[in-house]
């Protein structure tokens, strides 16, 4: 009795250096070495695209960063290298050649005739031809052009007198204070409320809480525009005008966004940590205190963050409340001030200069807590 076998099909050409037949000539297959290059190809494409994303990634971050690069640049140059011709993008002054007799020449950048060029101090300018010295030697050089198509000799000259000049001018203690103050208290109060809001919404029991919760939320669409006349009305009849209040105490009242992002953070936690606390005795309060707080330090680093950086940043606020008190202005309406007054004489190195050290501290603020911060973001935005 013989076995019902199909033979293996014949496999010539360049087929039959993928596949070998087995011993009893019945099966097929694949060779190891064609196995390791199908392997060997899916590396390289995978590598391929990740290499891509990244450079993808990168080139979209410089892209966004390239104004902060202007500005840390333009920032640390003079004021005339801003309008100067064929002047380079970091901070630089033209160099210069003194004299025996002390008088300094400005270096150029002149052609020569054998096809070089050589860097030249210009002593006499002329339409037609002008006068050079060679720093080299001391000998005059005559040249014929135009010495006003010429490129100057820049070197890389930081003018750090840019920032002292800022701090005579600009009282920026007196503005990092007043922003300071109003930052810090207003987060506590943004904070504070926010966590309470959403604790009731992420574990009371409250009738229609969904849609109480939906309400609050729409809010975030109200622009600011629509609520600037009538809460102006209402700060001046209370006599609010003029001092902090308008600016602080509005963040005691929860905002939207403060309440979703915390909500979101509350809902991950598991509940029997609170029914457990409640065995013990706790009540609500020392449950938000002694469990949820604890647990939800990222979500709370991070609307702290958030509300901090808005406030350091808030402009039209301080303009309409304390536009008649400057010794109450804050970072951003005095560095408005000094750009009005100073920024057209100096070409706007001087305004980029108290921008930059207006940066500092919530630059430093954000790289200390960024861990924090993104973990916190990232996780109070899962779904519950």
């Amino acid at each position: 009795m013989t076995d019902n076998v199909t033979p293996a099909p014949a496999i010539e050409g360049e087929a039959k250096q993928l596949f070998e037949i087995t011993g009893d000539g019945t099966t097929v297959a694949p060779k190891r070495a064609y196995r390791k290059r199908s392997t060997r190809a899916r590396t390289v494409r995978y590598s391929a695209s990740k290499l891509g994303l990244t450079m993808f990634t990168a080139s979209m971050a410089l892209i966004f960063l390239l104004p902060l690069l202007y500005m840390v640049l333009t920032s640390f140059k003079d004021s005339t290298q801003i309008t100067a011709l064929n002047a380079p993008l970091w901070p630089a002054m033209p160099e210069k050649y003194t004299a025996a007799d002390g008088t300094a020449y400005v270096l150029y950048q002149v052609p020569m005739a054998d096809g070089t060029t050589a860097s030249l101090a210009l002593e006499k300018p002329g339409r037609v031809q002008s006068t050079f010295i060679d720093p080299k030697d001391g000998s005059e050089v005559i040249w014929k052009g135009n010495w006003r198509a010429l490129s100057s000799v820049w070197a890389f000259a930081p003018k750090w007198d840019n920032f002292s000049d800022v701090l005579k001018v600009l009282n920026f203690p007196m503005l990092l204070r007043n922003t300071l103050i109003v930052a810090v208290f207003g987060t506590i109060g943004a904070v504070g409320s926010a966590v309470i809001v959403a604790f009731g919404f992420a574990r009371f029991r409250i009738p229609y809480k969904n849609g109480m919760f939906m309400i609050l939320i729409m809010t975030i669409m109200l622009p600011f525009q629509v609520l600037l006349i009538p809460q102006y009305i209402a700060f001046r009849a209370m006599g609010w005008t003029g001092t902090w209040l308008p600016l602080i105490v509005p963040a005691y009242f929860a905002n939207a966004y403060n309440v979703f992002l915390l909500r979101q953070y509350f809902l991950t936690l598991p509940r029997e940590l609170d029914e457990a606390a409640q065995l013990d005795g706790a009540n609500p309060l020392r449950i938000l205190w002694s469990v949820i707080v604890p647990q939800a330090w990222p979500a709370i680093i991070a609307v702290s963050l958030f509300h901090f950086f808005f406030t350091w940043n808030d402009f039209f606020g301080p303009l309409v409340y304390l536009s008649a008190h400057p010794e109450l202005a804050t970072m951003t309406v005095g560095l408005q001030a000094f750009s009005a007054t100073y920024g057209n004489a100096n070409n706007g190195t001087l305004t980029q200069a108290g921008s930059l050290m207006a940066m500092i501290l919530p630059v430093v603020v954000f790289f200390v807590a960024q861990r924090v911060f993104m973990r916190g973001v990232v996780i109070s935005g899962v779904e519950k």
